[in-house]
């Protein structure tokens, strides 16, 4: 399942996702979006965990507690297709 991590501190790593998250069970990977032209975090990321269970599990017990100052928002991610569109800036 892939969980999408909303509200994090700059600061906040994947190496401090996968370990918040591996509390739950086995994490596939840990991805925080950066911006292209500063590299800094634009205070989101994705967790993918395997098993549908232990992401439940991870899911509720993360969703607004405290990482690095912040208290996150976790839910799972919707598919590319299901968001809506933006409008090109000109």
């Amino acid at each position: 399942m892939n969980i999408y991590v909303g509200n994090l501190a700059f600061n906040v790593t994947e190496e401090d996702l996968k370990e918040a998250f591996a509390e739950f069970g086995r994490i596939e990977s840990a991805n925080i979006i950066s911006d292209k032209f500063s590299g800094q975090s634009k205070g989101f990321g994705f967790v993918e965990m395997p098993d549908n269970s232990e992401a439940d599990k991870a899911m509720k017990a993360l969703n607004g507690t405290m990482i690095k100052g912040r208290n996150i928002k976790v839910n799972q991610a919707k598919p590319k297709s299901d968001r809506p569109k933006r409008r090109p800036r000109y």
